[in-house]
């Protein structure tokens, strides 16, 4: 997929170029001179193909023309030992197995090392390094000079039309390719214009876009009074830098040829000492005594296995301060998960084992909580694999749900049974014959004292 997106965007950037080189010459130049072959007609199109047809052959050379690979026997001078790179030390590509040189690096997107790698291009579908970057550069060079050589063109048709006296109205189609060959060619200049400063200005100090960055990292630590100034080691002055990608003679700059060297070795500004070459790029000190560092396992780690956790763990104030937002804006209180699991009998007893274990180790152990598990009091921690939770019991679900139900812990509620109203004792039974009988005596007194 990756070859073929590649694939799709040189031939964008094929069609691109081909429609601002046509289009103004068929569409625009060709009926302005009344389509007819002269010699003002030759002089103004001539020196614009000729650009035109340095910057294919450029562009060609960018895409088919190998960067530089590292060859399978090359091995460093010296002891032939893995180092770390602060050491000074041959550096190794662990992915290709071999050995690398100065100023190369592995790409990931053509997955191998290449020598003296500047970037991976996907307008050209190719790594820029040793062998291509002097084409690289002559490709963005001719691409200004025939973009500025077609605006020229073009304004100057335009001008002619504005400049005399009777209005001579361009004609429908070619008003159109007019609009689009400036919509085009005035981005197109912009963007690869600046790109093209600063190659020419990377070019000059002998630096690639990678060491531009290390550069970059040096002068912030420089600045910061973490390291010594360091000077960059093939900084050679500008013609020796030069010369060192487009060739030793100045009047074949602009044409197509082999880039000097090997791509192994550099000359260095300071003389061949390899511990000049390997200061840089410098690090940074408080980087460096990381590295240094052993790695130790910590005492307490995160796993259950011997029955401890790590006690720095402690909830974020983030998490915290989540959670409380969260609970505040939540109106209703959250539904309790559900009954307690059931407990497969084959496997009674290892559960119930784990489950005394957790509860014994979260008595002398701090857990992370989650946003939603710090609300519920699920207690969970982040892991090597990501986060755990720790198991609990049916015994602890069933105190949850009590608390949330408001109740106090190991305590049920009892069910006394009202008696029923058809149901009487002897004693009522007695009580309401007895009052019976008052009330009927009250009854026959007062019809007596009547």
């Amino acid at each position: 997929m990756g070859r073929l997106w590649g694939r799709v965007i040189v031939s964008l950037v094929t069609g691109l170029i081909s429609f601002l080189t046509f289009s103004p010459q068929i569409f625009i130049i060709w009926p302005w001179y009344g389509r007819e072959i002269t010699v003002e007609l030759l002089t103004l199109l001539l020196p614009f193909n000729v650009l035109i047809f340095m910057l294919f052959w450029n562009y060609y050379l960018c895409i088919t023309v190998d960067p530089g690979r590292v060859p399978d026997s090359w091995q460093p001078e010296g002891e032939i030992i893995e180092v770390k790179k602060v050491t000074g030390g041959p550096r190794y590509c662990r992915t290709c197995k071999k050995y690398k040189p100065p100023r190369s690096h592995h790409c990931r997107v053509c997955n191998r090392c290449i020598l003296r790698m500047d970037h991976h291009c996907p307008w050209v579908n190719n790594c820029i390094g040793h062998f291509n970057y002097g084409h690289f550069i002559r490709f963005l060079f001719y691409v200004d000079l025939a973009c500025f050589y077609h605006l020229f063109m073009v304004t100057r048709r335009v001008f002619d039309c504005m400049g005399k006296r009777r209005w001579d109205e361009p004609s429908g189609l070619e008003l159109v390719f007019i609009v689009l060959n400036y919509a085009l060619c005035i981005p197109v200049v912009l963007a690869v214009g600046a790109f093209s400063l600063y190659h020419i200005y990377s070019m000059l100090g002998n630096t690639t876009t990678i060491e531009g960055w290390e550069k970059d990292k040096a002068a912030t630590l420089l600045r910061r009074g973490k390291i010594q100034e360091v000077k960059f080691p093939y900084n050679l002055g500008a013609r020796r830098n030069i010369t060192s990608v487009l060739g030793d003679n100045p009047l074949l700059w602009c044409c197509p040829t082999v880039t000097p060297g090997t791509g192994l070795k550099y000359q260095l500004s300071i003389g061949d000492d390899i511990d000049v070459q390997a200061s840089w790029p410098p690090r940074d000190p408080a980087l460096k005594e990381q590295e240094d560092k052993p790695f130790i396992l910590p005492d307490s780690p995160w796993t259950y296995e011997n029955g401890s956790t790590n006690p720095n763990l402690r909830p974020s104030s983030g998490a915290r301060l989540r959670s409380n937002v969260a609970g505040k804006q939540q109106k209703t209180r959250p539904v309790y998960a559900g009954p307690p699991y059931q407990i497969d009998p084959e496997n009674e007893e290892e559960e119930r084992g784990l489950a005394s274990h957790s509860r014994s180790s979260s008595q002398d152990s701090d857990f992370v909580y989650t946003e939603e598990g710090y609300r519920q009091g699920v207690q969970v921690r982040r892991g090597s694999e990501g986060y755990e939770v720790r198991p609990v019991d049916r015994e602890e679900l069933l105190q949850r749900f009590l608390h949330d139900q408001n109740e106090d812990v190991d305590m049920y509620q009892r069910y006394v049974p009202e008696p029923s109203s058809d149901d009487y004792s002897d004693e009522e039974e007695e009580e309401d014959n007895a009052g019976e009988q008052a009330d009927g005596v009250r009854a026959a007194e007062l019809s007596s004292g009547i």
